[in-house]
């Protein structure tokens, strides 16, 4: 008998000691900063103060969770009536915190993790600026809420900027391009991911990957490159025309320049799902406007 009850007491003892055991996380995240991030179940509350990351979320079909966003994220349009809680950089922390998410979406760059964290708050940092970074932060965020067919998604999106480059005529590959992001000038370098859409659409930036993704550029490095095409937002052509020098350059004179409205814009230059548009606006240029394109049907030669 007493062999017995010294079985089912250590059998007791080893049950209390797995009781006060910390129970496990049922979702663990590790974000870009390194730092693991532990979830009872998928949030269902989601801050994002990123675009892109906002237009993931939405991409995946989970719009319905995100409860503040960015003043600069606006898409899709049932994003807009969301409450907004600042900038990236300067957040509204003590309306982040109202809204009570169970997470918040930033990036790398953001200086609010640490204050967000001591509050209380569990953040997530993601920051994609390539092609492959854009997948894996799209799978991530899949993991994260739990959508398990975020690589189908993706694989639309890769395949999408595929047909974008195949539809382009063989005349108007090897164009050498300059895509100047915002004034500054900032332009998109060979290693950003507009960087590497171009390479795949077979043009050729004039910002070597040796200068970083998005390098800020004296004015004169672009006058002496002589890009046979310009590629530019609304916000910034203006202040491009009255550069020193700029008008003499071919791609000016021969007005091989392509202006995006502000929407295009926002699409082309940020680095989430709406990539494969982008390509196809790069392609749309591309064939109108590179010096190898066919002038417009009736157009005189």
């Amino acid at each position: 008998m007493k062999p017995m009850l010294n079985i089912l007491a250590a059998v007791a003892l080893v049950g209390l000691a797995l009781l006060s055991l910390p129970a496990r996380a049922a979702l663990q995240i590790s974000d870009d900063l390194g730092l693991v991030v532990n979830f009872e179940r998928s949030p269902q509350r989601i801050v994002s103060l990123l675009p892109s990351l906002a237009e993931t979320v939405c991409e995946l079909g989970q719009c319905q969770r995100l409860v503040g966003v960015d003043r600069y994220t606006n898409w899709p349009a049932s994003v807009k009536p969301l409450p907004k809680v600042g900038g990236g950089l300067d957040p509204n922390i003590e309306q982040i915190v109202a809204l009570r998410p169970d997470v918040v979406l930033m990036a790398t760059s953001s200086r609010a993790g640490d204050r967000l964290r001591a509050l209380g708050l569990k953040v997530v940092a993601l920051e994609p600026k390539t092609h492959a970074d854009v997948q894996r932060v799209m799978l991530k965020i899949g993991q994260l809420l739990e959508v398990h067919d975020a690589q189908k998604v993706w694989r639309a999106i890769d395949a999408a900027v595929m047909a974008a480059a195949q539809s382009l005529p063989a005349n108007v590959r090897g164009t050498r391009v300059y895509f100047e992001v915002n004034p500054g000038p900032y332009a998109a370098g060979e290693s950003s991911f507009i960087g590497e859409t171009l390479t795949r659409l077979g043009a050729k930036n004039i910002v070597p990957a040796s200068l970083g993704p998005f390098p800020k550029l004296n004015p004169e490095y672009i006058v002496r490159a002589d890009p046979d095409l310009i590629m530019v937002g609304q916000r910034s052509v203006d202040g491009m025309l009255q550069r020193p020098g700029w008008m003499s350059m071919r791609a000016m004179r021969a007005q091989h320049l392509c202006v995006f409205p502000a929407d295009e814009s926002d699409t082309l230059v940020r680095p989430g799902p709406r990539m494969a548009e982008g390509a196809r606006l790069m392609a749309r240029c591309l064939t109108d406007k590179a010096p190898g394109a066919k002038p417009p049907a009736g157009a005189r030669p």
